[in-house]
């Protein structure tokens, strides 16, 4: 179990990092990512979006790389600023409170798990005739399928009155476009925040903080 140094008040920025290092070095990588995108030439953007997408057809040759991979990218640049402030929101509270650990479990697993359900629907629709055949090569990368999961998990960490209102506010987000006529990646939205809400158990003994010595 990762823990992290105690909190430094005289070091509000450098603290809450050392808190959360998981969520900044994701974020750093995304950037990186991000970055590469916006500079690439278009056929080469749409190489690499399709070469580093957990779809079907990458899933099929390339499973764990397209798993990997598909949680460094995102299709739009322009969301990395909401991106970074949903990070700091969400992600961040939830590794500092859980360690890096349980906090990369739980994302982790969202991210497997909704994945491999949602592009297992996506097949199931083509070889029933009620998607095209060309949903095989949709670009699918992105962070949203782990931010839903530490959506789901922080939910456990509110007093109880703002609890309730939180997790009505987060269902209702994820809930409604699932019933509206959802896609496959509403469908993933939906079972990662199940699985944040459902590793409950992995929020009942929080990681201890480790006591660093200071230099004077």
């Amino acid at each position: 179990m990762t823990e992290h140094a105690e909190p430094e008040p005289s070091r509000p920025v450098r603290s809450w990092i050392r808190s959360s290092p998981g969520t900044h070095i994701w974020l750093l990588v995304i950037a990186v990512t991000s970055l590469i995108v916006v500079i690439a030439p278009t056929p080469l953007e749409h190489v690499l979006l399709h070469r580093h997408s957990s779809n079907i057809h990458e899933l099929t040759r390339h499973p764990v790389r397209a798993l990997l991979s598909s949680a460094f990218w995102i299709e739009n640049p322009a969301s990395l600023a909401l991106y970074a402030v949903l990070f700091e929101l969400f992600h961040a509270p939830v590794e500092g409170w859980l360690g890096t650990l349980r906090w990369l479990a739980v994302v982790a697993t969202a991210h497997i798990t909704a994945t491999l359900i949602s592009q297992k629907v996506v097949l199931t629709a083509i070889q029933d005739h009620r998607a095209p055949h060309s949903m095989v090569h949709v670009v699918d990368v992105g962070v949203s399928y782990g931010l839903a999961a530490s959506i789901g998990v922080l939910t456990y960490h509110l007093p109880r009155p703002v609890r309730c209102f939180y997790l009505a506010g987060a269902v209702a987000f994820y809930g409604i476009p699932l019933l509206a006529g959802s896609t496959f990646t509403d469908l993933g939205h939906a079972i990662s925040l199940a699985v944040g809400l459902l590793a409950w158990p992995l929020t009942r003994r929080p990681a201890p903080t480790a006591a660093v010595s200071r230099e004077t």
